[in-house]
């Protein structure tokens, strides 16, 4: 199942793709299910029972539709650092034996199509195209083989990175938290929909049309279920909570000359199955 989180006319509203388009309903009607947050956290057979209304609904013209992120207002945003061995020796790190874990916030998400922004302070606006795994129930000391029951579903990520903020310090919070840098969508696609841990589809980043970045999902060092299976150990995963699991080489920080993205660019991440994230960039 792919579901579509979209605002019409200032109502928020859900789809699901169907054999004639997305098919859904805005909040301000009695059939409308709730987002998507709201049945990842009923849980049970929400979704399930949320698509098959939904399909009964109105035809959803994605040319007239605001895209929203998915899941818009994730209780926790756990990124993975140097998930990928090219990535981790462009950038001049050892590979580490334990994922390299840093947060998000709300505030720095944006949908498909909205301006990723590049602030004042800084030039220096990187991609990072990233396969996001969504949360589906509460996890805690799982194992790595149960771990994937616990994901709902998948998406796309785009980690826009603000590099001279996120190396002021050892942690990386800053330049990885600027608002509007963090791109989310356009869809949120079910696991059961897809192969288990993404394992075999392609993620690719373009700039401007050029390919940038290119890497199968098999070569991340963590699987998902691994990063599942960690994150959990120490802390409770929730419905809904986002897991962005780690960008391949290729950024623009390692690349001599250094490519970061300004005014007019329009990057796109793609990953087989689970759509293409658009950010028109705009300088703040």
């Amino acid at each position: 199942m792919k579901f579509l989180s979209y605002n019409l006319n200032g109502q928020d509203g859900l789809a699901i793709e169907t054999d004639d388009g997305f098919r859904g309903y805005l909040a301000n009607t009695p059939e409308y299910p709730g987002s998507l947050l709201d049945l990842l956290r009923t849980g049970g057979s929400a979704l399930s029972d949320a698509a098959a209304e939904l399909a009964k609904g109105d035809i959803v013209d994605e040319s007239t539709i605001k895209y929203l992120a998915p899941v818009a207002d994730p209780e926790k945003i756990v990124c993975v650092g140097l998930n990928y061995r090219d990535h981790t020796a462009e950038s001049g790190f050892e590979q580490p034996e334990y994922p390299t874990l840093f947060g998000r916030f709300n505030s720095s998400l944006m949908a498909h199509r909205s301006p990723m922004i590049r602030p004042k302070l800084s030039e220096q606006l990187d991609y990072e195209g990233e396969l996001v795994a969504i949360i589906g129930k509460d996890a805690k000391n799982v194992s790595e083989a149960e771990a994937l029951e616990y994901v709902a579903g998948y998406s796309v990520f785009n980690d826009g990175s603000i590099r001279d903020f996120q190396f002021k310090s050892p942690q990386w919070t800053a330049g990885k938290n600027f608002d509007n840098t963090g791109a989310f969508g356009p869809y949120f696609v079910t696991a059961d929909a897809l192969p288990q841990g993404c394992i075999g589809l392609r993620l690719q980043t373009r700039l401007n049309g050029q390919v940038v970045q290119d890497a199968m999902i098999d070569e991340m060092v963590f699987s998902v279920a691994q990063q599942v299976a960690i994150c959990s150990q120490f802390m409770t995963l929730r419905a809904g909570d986002l897991i962005v699991a780690g960008t391949p080489s290729g950024i623009g920080l390692a690349r001599d000359p250094q490519l970061f993205m300004k005014d007019g660019d329009v990057c796109e991440v793609e990953i087989d199955q689970l759509g293409v994230l658009t950010s028109p960039i705009k300088d703040a």
